[in-house]
């Protein structure tokens, strides 16, 4: 992973000082919350229901064993001894002291941390696939064009107040595991007929109020033009974007507007003034980048290994744990390892800092110190031993972090809702739970198979319920809770948005109209089939009866 050389460390460290005068000057009375309010956000700093909120940046979904043992030790020094791990792989303390913030932002920087450019009208945490480097679909590992994007879009001035904010994810594998149709420009990232690295680049998808999928707007973008194209495309938003209305001010609002035709003539000759400018990427910075990235030091392995043979055969439980949390490598003898942070009771997302410590001590001794966060929610050792899979499984097991539900309908993406967030119409987090509660039988949720639950406590859409297989909205009607469902969403290649089934549901009746969906799911697929397909199979009407139908006769 990227380590900072002493321009990186300078820039976070004078960061640091500047903030700690700011807030001095802010608890002195010297700034008013209208002054300091930017300046707070520019550092990660929210203003939440309860306390402040610190959004700590994690580059692409990476963390050293080092740094993820700071953010342990610094959730237990200055927080309530936990941190919650967001769908944009970042790290959120949900209860710092605003005096302290300062002291937090100055630990991170002696790991090579900071939480710049993780809230605000700027460009976002740029995110990526968790398995990018070990994926065996993968064709490009495009880590270290993210990096260097990362650097290109750190304090751009021109692009430090856009029209709102701004978010961008790239993915090099067949299968896109980086929602990169959802986010305001997608990368994709291919080898092309001369078997060079191109980029098709979608522009324009976003979740929120209008969930809209992306449109490309360039098939093929010679990778050495991304950081030119890119800003091509963000100056035409950020001259057009709307600023009257913060619900109409994301790029995708413009793109639908202008349709995709003329939005794409608009960039092209934006474009014409900046290609082959000195943003050109050239091959030397590409492969000083790339240096950090390479191939771990992996030993020459077999593709088999007796004693894990021998323990899928003997350990029912630990052959449940590997099939639903080990995954394909590309190099023989290895597996990446997703750690639950789903246990059932429990809010999605979060780990305490014993787990914390536990994930690095993990990740230090058997996956070269680094791992990832997804934006699932989830932690990933990346480069596993075969060998070392029944010690790893026994130690996260031990430590609540082996819950074999990855990909099952508990494996719930979920915001922190009404619980903390200000913004929220409504409780994600017990909604959460309920439904942990409602299938808590490990048989049956195999049973039921692969289908995502995504659950948003307002239309913001932090936890992609548009993009669910299932997805719960949080809802406000006349001062109460409720809760709107979606069917049909979906991530991936074939992405799509999912349709509200009808009108919403109180709060204690999430849990059986998750259960009557799945009924439906269940009396009507085929085999091999998972919920999403059957839902395209047969539509939204026949599961839209089997709730509804209840419903009204509970009432009755």
């Amino acid at each position: 992973m990227y380590k900072y050389d002493e321009i990186d460390q300078a820039i976070v460290d004078e960061r640091v000082a500047q903030y700690r005068d700011q807030t001095r000057r802010y608890l002195a009375g010297e700034l008013t919350d209208e002054e300091f309010r930017p300046l707070r956000l520019q550092n990660g700093l929210y203003i939440q229901r309860h306390a402040p909120m610190l959004r700590i940046a994690v580059p692409y979904g990476m963390l050293s064993s080092r740094q993820l043992h700071k953010l342990a030790d610094i959730a237990a020094r200055y927080d309530r001894g936990y941190g919650h791990f967001s769908t944009r792989q970042n790290l959120q303390l949900n209860w710092p002291k605003l005096e302290d913030v300062p002291d937090i932002l100055a630990e991170l920087a002696t790991v090579q941390m900071h939480a710049i450019q993780t809230s605000g009208n700027c460009i976002r945490n740029i995110t990526t696939d968790q398995f990018a480097g070990i994926a065996p679909d993968e064709i490009i590992d495009p880590r270290a064009v993210a990096e260097i994007m990362r650097q290109w879009s750190t304090f751009h001035p021109e692009f430090a107040l856009l029209p709102r904010k701004f978010k961008i994810a790239v993915s090099g594998t067949k299968q896109d595991r980086a929602i990169v149709q959802a986010h305001d420009i997608g990368l994709e990232f291919y080898r092309d007929s001369d078997n060079k690295m191109a980029i098709k680049v979608w522009v324009g998808g976003g979740l929120g109020r209008t969930p809209i999928l992306g449109s490309v707007i360039r098939e093929h973008l010679e990778w050495q033009h991304v950081l030119t194209y890119c800003e091509a495309i963000i100056r035409v938003y950020n001259l057009h974007g709307r600023r009257d209305n913060a619900y109409k001010a994301r790029i995708k609002i413009l793109v639908k507007a202008l349709g995709i035709d003329e939005f794409r003539k608009q960039v092209e000759a934006e474009w014409a003034y900046l290609k082959d400018s000195p943003n050109t990427i050239t091959e030397a910075e590409l492969q000083r980048v790339a240096q950090y990235f390479t191939k771990m030091p992996y030993d020459t392995l077999p593709a088999h290994d007796a004693s894990f043979d021998s323990a899928i055969a003997s350990n029912p439980a630990f052959a449940a744990w590997v099939k639903r949390s080990v995954h394909a490598h590309q190099q023989p003898g290895y597996r990446a390892v997703t750690l639950s942070l789903k246990p059932h009771g429990r809010a999605p997302g979060d780990a305490t800092s014993e787990q914390m410590h536990v994930v690095a001590d993990l990740a230090e001794k058997y996956s070269f110190g680094e791992l990832r966060v997804s934006h699932e929610q989830n932690l990933i050792l990346a480069d596993v031993r075969l060998s070392d899979l029944f010690s790893i499984w026994e130690q996260a097991r031990a430590a609540g972090l082996a819950t074999p539900n990855i990909g099952l309908l508990t494996d719930i993406i979920c915001c922190p809702g009404g619980d903390f967030c200000s913004l929220a119409n409504a409780k994600s987090i017990p909604i959460a739970e309920a439904i942990q509660q409602q299938f808590d039988n490990l048989d049956y949720l195999h049973d039921i198979g692969d289908i995502e639950l995504n659950i948003s406590g307002c239309m913001n859409a932090c936890g992609h319920h548009h993009i669910g297989h299932i997805g719960i909205l949080g809802v406000d009607k006349d001062g109460s809770e409720w809760y709107q469902v979606t069917i049909g969403g979906k991530q991936g290649n074939d992405a799509s948005i999912g349709t509200v089934i009808g009108p919403s549901f109180a709060a204690e009746e999430m849990p059986g109209v998750v259960q009557r969906l799945i009924d439906v799911y269940l009396q009507e697929r085929t085999e091999e089939e998972r919920f999403i397909d059957t839902v395209r199979r047969i539509g939204v009407a026949p599961f839209k009866a089997h709730v509804y139908a209840k419903k009204e006769a509970a009432h009755v």
